[in-house]
């Protein structure tokens, strides 16, 4: 059994949990995921580590109540088990001196990038850090991420905070920025990463995106987070999930994200006596 210290909400429907799962603090690197089942009866689920400390033997997952899953996740308080955390699985993100990297984050996605932010922040590259949200009440971890980044720019649909507008507005961003950028990274959920990507690829900027597609066993073993890129079936969780945004087949991977919105709808209401 793994132990969860901490699951609290942060913003409107979004979930913190710190969890005690030494073996993966151990290992864990920027990018990878875990698969966490909150209950013996629950389903697994891939959620990104948005943090790990090895010395307390801690990992950090930032996640999204959206189903009968994730529902049981939250419902969950301090001091209780979690039935898995299967990990760290996945590839980590491509590390180096790149230059000067913008990272993009959106919904869970600002907790996801912020690990990659700090490791490329270590390792010497310029960072700017983009976050985008409906509204300034649903962003989050803003100090933390200014703490990684060497400059932090804010988007919110409403105008609430920063610039007015959506993810169109990664071009403007991305040309005004003084220092020329060498490498875009984007992570959220996939209208923000298909629209991230299709902002950079005029700019010629190589972007690389996480793939948060549905996956079951997270090993490569029932082929379920398949997509397409560069023309190619790649199964996300173990060729990636990290992947060049300018190759990804976004259409079929849009129509498989969509494959079991209803049955899922059902499934929630039914756990829920509707």
């Amino acid at each position: 059994m793994f132990r969860l210290l901490e699951n609290k909400m942060l913003v409107p429907n979004l979930y913190h949990a710190l969890i005690s799962a030494p073996d993966v603090a151990k290992a864990a690197q920027a990018g990878q995921f875990v698969i966490i089942r909150p209950t013996e009866a629950s389903e697994r689920i891939p959620l990104t580590i948005s943090d790990w400390d090895a010395a307390r033997g801690t990992v950090s997952v930032v996640y999204m109540k959206v189903g009968k899953t994730t529902a049981e996740f939250a419902a969950l308080t301090a001091g209780q088990d979690l039935a898995t955390v299967a990990g760290p699985l996945g590839n980590p993100m491509e590390m180096g001196l790149f230059g000067h990297v913008v990272c993009v984050g959106g919904c869970y996605g600002l907790a996801s990038i912020y690990p990659m932010a700090r490791e490329l922040k270590r390792l010497g590259n310029r960072v700017t850090i983009v976050i985008e949200g409906r509204s300034s009440y649903l962003l989050y971890w803003q100090q933390k991420l200014r703490s990684v980044s060497d400059d932090l720019i804010v988007i919110t649909r409403d105008g609430s905070k920063g610039l007015p507008g959506h993810i169109n507005n990664l071009t403007g961003v991305i040309s005004r920025q003084a220092v020329p950028v060498n490498r875009v990274i984007i992570n959220g959920c996939n209208y923000l990463m298909m629209r991230g990507s299709q902002e950079t690829r005029p700019l010629g900027i190589r972007t690389i995106v996480s793939l948060n597609t549905l996956m079951i066993d997270g090993t490569g073993m029932c082929g379920v987070c398949r997509c397409t890129v560069s023309g190619s079936t790649k199964f996300a969780c173990v060729d990636g999930p990290h992947f060049d945004g300018h190759e990804v087949d976004w259409d079929e991977l849009n129509k498989r994200r969509g494959a079991y919105l209803v049955e899922e709808t059902q499934v929630l209401r039914s756990s829920k006596g509707e």
